[in-house]
């Protein structure tokens, strides 16, 4: 069986953000708790013993304490479940949870070259020395089985593909230490259990739904997607900001060429949003977005969800 557990649905800051007044922040500091939200990350697994993180995000730490999935065997003075972690970009929302698996257990880093060359540029991920921590490659378009820490399969099949978006924005304007070109920045996923054949499709950023996208989604038992923002001028409109959800590289999941739109009629089993701005009003249970939303037929999840195919 393929199991997946969110361990987060938020965007960069989660919910509420930490300097943020916003209806939704306000909401979940007071007495709507259950709004609150870590930053997006998932993890799979084939067998419910061995998990690869899908994304490491600055809240990990958070997320693991409150995973029971993910809490070291008991009776063992040093253990984790975590055979590994495969990065689909190379935002901070992705890679600062790295740090806090620097004490010593084994584990692989999946990532692109150009997401592995900026591990490399920053000294910081020293801390994870290689000796027990492998940064291990992966090309677009080309599936790949996840090995647990004794070079065992894991029964995980990992297919990158590239989807629209862009570069980490700390690096605009710089010298990507990867090189140029687009390829390789914003990675989709398609996770498989080999043994059943079940599948799901990761996608934390987006920027455009082509119809080469469409026909790879159509049809799957579960995809989570990007959820940014409601409406592509949402920051700027509510004061929070002075960029697009297109700036930031995020389709809007609402209007003409949005992710509802576009993703609508593919047969799709189950679609859930995830990496969900604070600004979105479709977090708020009660609001015309959320009712818009699950009409199409889409899923907000709480962080802690857990899936099984």
């Amino acid at each position: 069986m393929l199991r997946v557990v969110v361990l987060g649905a938020a965007a960069g800051g989660g919910v509420p953000q930490w300097n943020c007044g916003c209806p939704v922040c306000r909401a979940a500091r007071g007495d709507h708790p259950a709004l609150r939200s870590t930053q997006a990350s998932v993890a799979v697994s084939a067998d419910g013993d061995h998990w690869f993180l899908i994304n490491a995000s600055p809240d990990l730490r958070q997320q693991l304490i409150a995973t029971p999935q993910l809490h070291p065997k008991s009776g063992q003075l040093r253990h984790t479940p975590i055979s590994g972690v495969v990065l689909t970009n190379g935002e901070v929302d992705a890679v600062a949870g790295l740090l806090s698996m620097r004490e010593g257990s084994p584990f692989t880093i999946y990532a692109h070259a150009k997401v592995l060359a900026i591990l490399k540029a920053n000294s910081i991920f020293n801390v994870l020395g290689e000796q027990n921590v492998r940064r291990e490659p992966i090309e677009l378009d080309r599936p790949f089985e996840a090995l647990l820490p004794d070079g065992s399969p894991s029964g995980i099949e990992i297919l990158p593909f590239a989807v629209p978006g862009k570069g980490a924005w700390y690096l605009e304007g710089k010298i990507h230490p990867g090189g140029g070109g687009d390829k390789g920045d914003t990675l989709g996923l398609r996770i498989e259990d080999r043994a059943t054949g079940k599948y799901l499709y990761f996608l934390a950023a987006c920027a455009e739904v082509t119809d080469a996208l469409k026909a790879r989604l159509a049809g799957a038992p579960l995809v989570f997607f990007d959820g940014t923002v409601w409406r592509d001028d949402e920051l700027v409109a509510a004061g929070l900001g002075t960029k697009t959800g297109q700036a930031m590289g995020h389709i809007a999941m609402s209007g003409h060429g949005g992710a509802i739109e576009k993703l609508s009629g593919l047969d799709i089993d189950r679609r859930i949003f995830l990496h969900i701005n604070n600004s979105n009003p479709a977090l708020l249970p009660n609001s015309a977005e959320r009712l818009i939303a699950e009409r199409a037929g889409w899923q907000i999840p709480a962080d802690g969800t857990e899936i099984v195919l």
